[in-house]
């Protein structure tokens, strides 16, 4: 595969997690969130089994109890992201939403700093603050004016950025990325549904409305997104596949726009701009600094 070519699956990787923010805002409509966090999951859960099976049979050793473990709490950081995004979509637009949970790309090295002891590269300090900005030009000048919803967001992106950290170790130590995914959409599903059969009302109605939601984000977001962006990362540089995956928010930003209307100021334009530069700065800055290192 030419790197054109895989760096083209990830841009269609990153299109199709766009539109999944669509489908979760209009998922509502119809069914509850947790109904549909625990629905949409379960389809996930399925997609990746057949997958998951492949990979044990090439798999070099068992897995342990404390690898177990931590694909439990993998699970969980992947239900606290979903859940607070999920539940911000009510109060917030489709714009935002995919805008600011691209921010975990920025708390992942804070996360690191914090819990790891890790040095991180002097970049995360000014996009940190670019992050900050953006935010703040995203809600129109005044942090008063961001909603409930904007502010779930931050914590769904900060579950994203846990869940991630868990996962890069959890893979380092197991090599099983999809057992990893299958376990993860499990426990996503089996909490969510728990939660939703003690709170939320449902019918075969509501699941019959929201079907199409439900499966887009299940078979496409989960399943064949992931696929894509397996492949797609083998046959390209970190720095180009950052590029490409980052494209998630302005796809969700545009498919918002264009299917449900929804509109920002121009200061709301350029809190995503800074946003979004400081989205790829932390993926692109250390990455260019080590090849030219590594050509020196």
């Amino acid at each position: 595969m030419s790197r054109i070519q895989a760096n083209l699956l990830l841009l269609l990787a990153a299109a199709i997690w766009g539109g999944g923010f669509v489908a979760q805002s209009t998922a509502m409509k119809a069914i509850g969130p947790f109904w549909f966090i625990g629905l949409r999951f379960a389809v996930a859960t399925v997609v990746v089994l057949p997958f998951v099976w492949m990979e044990n049979r090439k798999a070099a050793k068992p897995l342990t109890p404390r690898n177990w473990l931590s694909f439990l709490l993998i699970g969980i950081a992947l239900f606290g992201g979903a859940a607070t995004q999920q539940l911000g979509l009510l109060t917030t637009t489709v714009t935002n939403s995919s805008f600011i949970t691209g921010l975990y790309v920025v708390f992942v090295p804070l996360i690191a700093v914090i819990f790891l002891r890790r040095a991180p590269h002097w970049i995360i300090w000014p996009a940190a603050l670019m992050a900050l900005c953006g935010i703040y030009l995203l809600s129109g000048g005044s942090f008063s004016r961001l909603s409930i919803g904007d502010f779930l967001t931050v914590i769904c992106a900060l579950f994203w950025a846990a869940q991630i950290t868990l996962t890069g170790s959890a893979v380092n130590e197991t090599g099983r990325p999809l057992g990893i995914s299958a376990m993860q959409f499990a426990v996503t599903a089996a909490l969510a549904l728990g939660v939703a059969i003690v709170i939320e009302p449902i019918s075969v109605t509501d699941i019959r409305a929201a079907l199409g939601e439900i499966l887009y984000v299940g078979v496409f977001s989960s399943g064949l997104a992931f696929a894509l962006q397996i492949i797609g990362q083998r046959y390209t540089t970190a720095s180009q596949a950052a590029i490409f995956l980052s494209s998630e928010a302005l796809f969700g930003a545009s498919l918002g726009a264009l299917l449900l209307g929804e509109t920002i100021g121009p200061l709301g334009y350029a809190g995503c701009a800074l946003m979004f530069a400081a989205m790829l700065s932390v993926e692109l800055v250390p990455e260019l600094a080590r090849r030219r290192g590594v050509t020196a």
